[in-house]
C-alpha cells in the first residue's frame, strides 16, 4: 500500500467518500469513512461508546457504526534491526479503528484500503526445471543487490495487543513495543566455543517477568474468518533471560489459550514446557514422500481437491472418511502426483506451475493451498469476526465479550470499562514483516 500525500487528493477523497455514505450507509464495495454528527476522529485514543443496539457481525459497516468515534491510525514498518524487514521498512498502512460496547459484548469494526486480496499464502506450485514441488515464499526475497527476485504469497492480517490485568509494567508506556521484536543477541551454544549471535531471524515475543501477560488478538484473513473466528492466544515470559538470552529463536512466550506450563524440559537449558493444544486453526498441509516409492524424499502437498480451481485452503471436515478432499500417495521423479483413484501431471500445461512475470506473477489456477483450515476452540475461540474484501480493501467486524470464561488470566478484561492502553499491526501480503502503531489507548464513554 502506498501512502498518498497529496492534501488535495485527501480533501476530495474524504468529500466523496461522504457523499456515498448518505447515499448507502451499508454499501459493501467500497471503505467507508467513518464519522457522523457526533463522531471525532483521533490519532491516539479509541472511544468505545455505549450502544443499545448490536451491530451485526458480517462485514457490512451499519447505520449505527456513524456514532462511534473513529482512530485513524498509520501503522509503519519499523527498522527492528539486524536486516529483518528488508524491502519493507518505512511501509506506511493507513487503517481505521471504531469500538462500541454494551452489557455483555465489546464491538470493533477495522477497515483499510489494500489494491490486492492476499489469502493465498505459501502457494504449492510445480517447478518444471527442478522437477520438484515447492511452496512460493511468505514474503519478498532478494537477491545480493537487493533487487526482487519474487513477490511474497503472505497473507493479509491484523494483531491487537492489550495488556492483562496490568501485569505488565512497560506495556503502560511502550504498549505492544513491551514485548515485540526484541532481537537481542543471545549466546549460541551449539558449537563450541559458545558464541553470541545477533538475533537475525526472529523477533519472538515474550514479556519480563513470570506473573506478566499479554492479550493478543490474531485476525488471519485467510484462514479464521472461514469460520467467522478471531485466533486470542497470550504472551507470557518464556522462562525469563536465563532461557531467551541463551536460546534465541526457542524463546517464544507466544502460545495459544488454554496452554500453560505443565513442567521444565529436561535439556539444557531447561526452559518452561506446555500443554499441548488440540488440533485447530491453520493445519500444514505437506508431507514427505520417496520419489517413485523408493528414492530420495521429498515434500510434497498432503490434501487436494483434485481439477478444482482458485482455491486456497482445504478444510480439514473433507479430510475426513468420505470427505471432499483426496490424500496424495506418491509423487514420480517427474513431479506427478498419485492419489486413490487417479493423477496428476503438472507437466502438461500451467495449470500447477508459476505463470506470468517470474517475479510478480501469480501461480497457475490448480496449484494447491498450503494449508488445512479447521476451526478455532476453547478459549482460542472467544472473539467472534467478519472480513469483507470490498475490491479496494478490507471491512472487518469483530467482537469479544467484555469478561470472558477465562480463569487462566489469559484474556484483558473489559468489565471494568477501565482505560486500556494497546497496540496495533498490519500485515500486507507478508507472514513477518509488518506495520506497527504503538502508544493507542481504549477509552469507554459511559
Amino acid at each position: 500500500m502506498k501512502l498518498i500525500k497529496s492534501k488535495q487528493f485527501w480533501i476530495i477523497t474524504t468529500v466523496m467518500l461522504s457523499l456515498g455514505y448518505v447515499v448507502s450507509c451499508t454499501k459493501r464495495d467500497q471503505i467507508i469513512i467513518p464519522g457522523g454528527a457526533d463522531a471525532t476522529v483521533s490519532t491516539t485514543t479509541l472511544v468505545s461508546v455505549k450502544t443499545a443496539t448490536a451491530p451485526t457481525i458480517d462485514g457490512t459497516v451499519e447505520g449505527l457504526w456513524k456514532n462511534a468515534p473513529a482512530l485513524d491510525i498509520t501503522p509503519t514498518v519499523p527498522d527492528p534491526g539486524n536486516g529483518l524487514f528488508t524491502g519493507y521498512n518505512g511501509q506506511t498502512y493507513p487503517a481505521k479503528l471504531q469500538s462500541m460496547y454494551d452489557d455483555q459484548y465489546i464491538y470493533f469494526l477495522a477497515q483499510w484500503s489494500d489494491p490486492t486480496k492476499s489469502v493465498y499464502v505459501a502457494t504449492w506450485y510445480f517447478d518444471p526445471v527442478k522437477q520438484l514441488w515447492a511452496q512460493e515464499p511468505t514474503s519478498k526475497t532478494f537477491d545480493s543487490n537487493g533487487n526482487v527476485t519474487r513477490d511474497g504469497f503472505g497473507e493479509d492480517k491484523f494483531a491487537m495487543l492489550f495488556n492483562i490485568d496490568n501485569s505488565t509494567p512497560k506495556f503502560i508506556s511502550q504498549t505492544c513495543y513491551a514485548s515485540c521484536h526484541i532481537f537481542q543477541p543471545y549466546t549460541n551454544f551449539a558449537v563450541s566455543p559458545p558464541v553470541v549471535v545477533s538475533n537475525a531471524n526472529e523477533g519472538n515475543h515474550y514479556t519480563n517477568g513470570a506473573s506478566e501477560k499479554i492479550d493478543m488478538w490474531w485476525c488471519h484473513l485467510s484462514r479464521d474468518v472461514i469460520f467467522n473466528q478471531m485466533d486470542d492466544v497470550y504472551q507470557d515470559w518464556a522462562g525469563g533471560p536465563s532461557i531467551t538470552n541463551l536460546t534465541g529463536g526457542s524463546g517464544n512466550g507466544r502460545h495459544v489459550d488454554d496452554l500453560i506450563v505443565n513442567g521444565t524440559s529436561a535439556t539444557w537449558p531447561y526452559g518452561p514446557t506446555y500443554t499441548t493444544a488440540l488440533p485447530q486453526g491453520a493445519l500444514s498441509n505437506k508431507q514427505s514422500l520417496k520419489l517413485d516409492g523408493t528414492g530420495s524424499k521429498v515434500t510434497v502437498p498432503m490434501w487436494i481437491y483434485p481439477d478444482a480451481s482458485n482455491y486456497y485452503y482445504v478444510l480439514a471436515a473433507d479430510t475426513l472418511a468420505g470427505g471432499k478432499a483426496v490424500k496424495i500417495t506418491g509423487v514420480s521423479s517427474t513431479g506427478v502426483l498419485t492419489y486413490a483413484g487417479g493423477t496428476i501431471d503438472p507437466n502438461s500445461g500451467t495449470d500447477y506451475q508459476r505463470t506470468g512475470d517470474p517475479v510478480f506473477g501469480g501461480d497457475g489456477p490448480k496449484c494447491f493451498p498450503s494449508y488445512i483450515a479447521s476451526p478455532l476452540i476453547g478459549g482460542r475461540a472467544d472473539i467472534t469476526a467478519s472480513a469483507l474484501y470490498t475490491g479496494s480493501g478490507w471491512i472487518v467486524e469483530y467482537k469479544r465479550k467484555l469478561k470472558t470464561a477465562d480463569v487462566l488470566k489469559q484474556d484483558v478484561d473489559f468489565s471494568s470499562l477501565q482505560d486500556q492502553p494497546f497496540g496495533f499491526a498490519l500485515w500486507n501480503k507478508s507472514n513477518n514483516q509488518h506495520g506497527i502503531q504503538p502508544y493507542l489507548l481504549l477509552t469507554f464513554k459511559k
